[in-house]
């Protein structure tokens, strides 16, 4: 960031330093007015105490919060709460290296923190001598007045973070919040019933979008299948970005099978993710829904249950549907997210040996996709719908054989890894070829979320990050070797598909068609308290915690940052509507 914008981020973050200093200040202060009248010794050790359970426990939550960053790009915040019902996904995406190191550091940097303030800080306790009562109103005068950096001064509205934000590069702006002050304050601060991404009246937000969506609705599509009710197997490739597929633009030499398959299918060049992670993937790839800035609705039952579902309305169409995945179907709630979709049939980590798991999420993928494979041998009664999940390209990135790249950084780690994959998936292909079912089947390969890795130029949260591959295979096709550059997103996808079957896709109401060449195709993204809205002719990627944008280029920026919050704002609105 350069020295000066560095120093910086110590200066404006300096104000939630400050403030979560006085929450903490407010009980020791307290307990310094009751030591006039009281022995100093035992008010010394309830500070003591005190001081050195905050110690351990924020120096655990520093751990936390700089390993969380480097995956998500947003500081800790609450979203940590909706992991702990499953401790072992919690710290599945970090190494054995990095928890070692990790726990050690904490032990030792919590053991030299709770030695100085004992140094510093209990011998000057130990010296407070029992005084006249009067000197109690002195302590409580100066408790009171902790609630001026509490508040952050004489404001009316109290500090936030918004406050620190002073730099057009956000990782300066990440950096300057204290990352406890926004724990605890994402922590207390519950929802009130109100939209927090309101900014507009709803009926005009409902204008803004369906002005231009309303235009996205139809296509012609006689020339994409052969038949109106195919075989479908869906692929959702964990954490597959563009930037390692050669045919998007990306690097060379990771997905060579990919690469090939494209020219034998439709590749939909201009493709994105609508969210972060696989609990907001896997319900805008089947619910045609978007993630939610700051919670997940995968993981609310009682809101999911009412979503559409692309496996439902196959289930309505004759299809039988299957759930393919090598790990926990708990994780992150999928399981039930997926029951409520009405699928039936599953296939998970217990249905496989332990050892072919990795230390963290499951089977490896070349076990997974055999097992895929054997299901599949053979006639099968059609239609099928069968989707499989896989999971190997996660982090830490552990499989067996060679790693293509090598394994000296993370980056080359995430290249093997999904190289890996692709020679998993290529196999896979190279089977289903063989296969009776196959001149009748539709192959749709696709990734759950974006990534970080390999970085990239520009705004973390630029579209860089959520662009991923589709790719469309199979007999079923009526046409290869297309490349589709319509811009489009996960939650076109099960509009689309049951477009071309003749089913029901009305209740898909965040959708459009995917085949709809309009020049005012878009594409809508999501990641914590901030969107990202495109067309071919421009980008808006807006920050709610500093209310600007991040990042605008192109003609139709004033546009998109407008239908960018309407989106956000209905969408928000529709998920805290159902119950």
């Amino acid at each position: 960031m350069g020295f000066l914008t560095t120093l910086k981020t110590f200066v404006y973050g300096l104000q939630l330093d400050t403030s979560f200093t006085a929450y903490l200040c407010f009980i020791p202060f307290l307990l310094m007015m009751i030591s006039v009248f009281v022995d100093s010794k035992k008010i010394g050790t309830i500070i003591k105490w005190y001081s050195s359970i905050l110690i351990v426990i924020f120096n655990l939550l520093l751990i936390i919060d700089a390993n969380l960053y480097q995956s998500w790009g947003t500081r800790l915040d609450a979203t940590l709460l909706t992991y702990l019902n499953t401790p072992e996904v919690m710290v599945a995406s970090a190494s054995t290296y990095q928890i070692i190191s990790g726990t050690v550091f904490w032990i030792v940097i919590s053991f030299f923190f709770i030695k100085l303030f004992n140094r510093v800080i209990t011998k000057k306790i130990k010296k407070v001598q029992q005084s006249f009562w009067l000197q109690s109103f002195v302590f409580l005068l100066i408790t009171a007045t902790l609630i001026i950096p509490i508040r952050g001064g004489l404001q009316t509205t109290p500090i936030n973070q918004s406050n620190v934000y002073f730099s057009s590069e956000m990782f300066a702006n990440h950096a300057a919040i204290n990352y406890n002050w926004n724990f605890f304050n994402a922590l207390t601060h519950k929802p009130n019933g109100k939209n927090p991404y309101k900014c507009f009246d709803k009926n005009i937000a409902r204008n803004i979008i369906s002005k231009r969506r309303n235009s996205l609705l139809d296509s012609n599509t006689d020339r994409i299948l052969n038949t109106k009710k195919p075989n479908v197997l869906l692929i959702i490739w964990e954490g597959l970005t563009f930037k390692i597929v050669e045919v998007l633009g990306g690097e060379p030499n990771v997905t060579e099978n990919l690469n090939k398959l494209s020219e034998e299918g439709i590749l939909f060049t201009n493709f994105y993710a609508n969210g972060d992670r696989t609990d907001k993937g896997i319900p805008a790839i089947l619910s045609g829904y978007y993630p939610q800035p700051s919670k997940s609705i995968m993981k609310r039952p009682n809101k999911n249950r009412s979503l559409p579902m692309l496996p439902r309305k196959m289930i309505e169409l004759g299809y039988k549907t299957s759930f393919y995945y090598g790990g926990d179907l708990n994780f992150g709630n999928m399981n039930t997210y997926l029951r409520n979709a009405g699928i039936t049939n599953f296939v998970d980590g217990n249905d496989f040996d332990k050892k072919d798991w990795n230390s963290k999420w499951g089977v490896h993928d070349h076990v997974f996709m055999q097992r895929f494979a054997k299901d599949l041998s053979g006639k099968q009664n059609d239609p099928f719908f069968k989707i499989a999940l896989t999971l190997t390209s996660h982090e830490p990135y552990e499989f067996p054989g060679t790693y293509k790249f090598g394994k000296d950084t993370e980056e080359n780690k995430f290249r093997s890894a999904h190289a890996y994959t692709d020679k998993v998936i290529g196999d896979f292909m190279n089977f289903a070829k063989k296969q009776p079912w196959y001149k009748n089947t539709l192959i749709i390969i696709i990734a759950d979320h974006g990534n970080r890795v390999p970085k990239h130029e520009g705004a973390f949260n630029s579209p860089k990050k959520f662009k991923i591959p589709m790719l469309w295979l199979g007999g079923a096709l009526n046409k290869t070797g297309l490349k589709i550059d319509n811009i489009s997103s996960q939650v076109d996808l099960s509009y689309s598909l049951l477009d071309l079957f003749d089913g029901d896709n009305s209740e898909f109401i965040f959708s459009k068609n995917i085949f709809n060449t309009s020049d005012k195709q878009y594409a809508h993204y999501i990641f914590n308290k901030g969107f990202g809205t495109l067309t071919k002719n421009g980008i808006c990627v807006y920050d709610y915690v500093n209310k600007k944008p991040i990042l605008e280029k192109g003609l139709d920026t004033r546009k998109l940052d407008s239908l960018g919050k309407a989106i956000t704002q209905n969408s928000y609105q529709d998920f805290m509507d159902r119950d």
